[in-house]
């Protein structure tokens, strides 16, 4: 395994109040209840990545109640052979904090460490609701590619933000204007880029033919892509913005749309089945072409997938991840729904305890 999360600890998170879990690499199964705790495990993990997790909680809201106001997210992981320890936590009254190998660092240092990608069931509407979950959703892929997108979006997100006041407070200094149009040009442009350079990748790793329908992924942006291009759009359409109170032009407002190339059907108007299918074709599409340009597939976090797939879509997708070497964290309400698996996977069953979610390994 390229890359593997080993250990995992849990303190006072969600339902847990202190669970311990050793994972060999392998995909691992979580079943159990509704209300066990599951999906809490897999939002643990996303937090070892950056930014707020598959259900973006504030963190605040993260520790178990009642009695405490912190947590605690500790893992060991081999990324390429290497050991590392990650730690993330949040004290009362304290900002979030990231550790790895025990010195603090910035929340981008774990999208170099420990690219993932995840689909949750609120996803299922993703090519049905607005633009803004599907860049989000776009935005996570691009990271594992390329960890420095997180800074450049972040320099674009400021710079439009400051833009944006100026244009409520009806500012028309040119050179205050003039000033942050040229940083949402300059960074508005790397964040495109990197956009486009992830979809031609998923393309080339996209199989013709398989279990899981594939997908013709475009950007669909409504501004110029490079620097200077955006700079002098964003300056042209001062006078507009100001009257919006706001930018409306950049990759802020970019789409991502999906069609099912053997149908030329897009993804919206397939069906609920259909777009569950084109979900997970992408994502392994992802994986796949991460493995081939890093040598190590992101970590998946797949939450109540395999309740939604037929039995044989189901071994597919198993068999997928298996080749691909993924280490794969997957929930579901019954221990038959991975039987498929079997050794193939390490096989953990969640129930609610008296001191908060329990935790044990079995056999399939």
């Amino acid at each position: 395994m390229a890359l593997y999360l080993s250990t995992l600890l849990l303190s006072h998170f969600r339902s847990h109040g202190l669970t311990r879990a050793h994972f060999d690499g392998r995909p691992v199964a979580f079943d159990g209840a509704n209300g066990a705790g599951k999906t809490n495990l897999l939002e643990a993990i996303s937090l070892l990545s950056p930014g707020r997790g598959l259900r973006r909680a504030p963190p605040e809201d993260l520790a178990r109640r009642p009695g405490t106001a912190g947590w605690k997210i500790a893992a060991s992981l081999t990324r390429h052979g290497l050991p590392h320890e990650v730690e993330t936590a949040i004290r009362p009254g304290e900002p979030r904090r990231v550790a790895i190998d025990g010195k603090a660092v910035p929340q981008a240092a774990l999208g170099r460490l420990l690219p993932m990608v995840w689909l949750t069931p609120v996803m299922d509407r993703l090519w049905l609701d607005a633009p803004e979950g599907r860049r989000r959703f776009l935005d996570r892929m691009v990271l594992a590619f390329d960890p420095d997108h997180a800074e450049a979006s972040l320099a674009y997100e400021k710079a439009m933000r400051e833009r944006n006041r100026l244009l409520r407070d009806g500012q028309t200094d040119p050179a205050w204007h003039g000033a942050l149009e040229t940083q949402m040009g300059e960074a508005g442009a790397r964040v495109t880029a990197a956009r486009r350079t992830m979809l031609a990748r998923i393309a080339r790793a996209t199989p013709a033919d398989g279990p899981f329908p594939a997908a013709d992924l475009t950007l669909q942006c409504n501004a110029p892509e490079t620097a200077g291009d955006l700079t002098r759009a964003l300056a042209e359409g001062r006078t507009r913005d100001m009257a919006a109170g706001r930018s409306l032009i950049g990759p802020h407002r970019a789409d991502l749309a999906a069609i099912w190339r053997a149908r030329g059907m897009p993804a919206a108007q397939c069906s609920t089945g259909e777009q569950k299918a084109l979900l997970i074709s992408l994502v392994l599409a992802h994986a796949t072409a991460l493995a081939q340009d890093t040598g190590a597939p992101p970590i998946l976090l797949l939450d109540e997938l395999a309740a939604h797939l037929d039995p044989g879509r189901r071994a597919a997708l198993y068999d997928t991840l298996c080749a691909l070497g993924a280490q794969a964290f997957m929930t579901g309400t019954e221990p038959a729904l991975f039987a498929a698996l079997g050794a193939r996977a390490q096989h953990f069953a969640l129930a609610d305890g008296p001191d908060g979610a329990e935790l044990n390994e079995t056999r399939p």
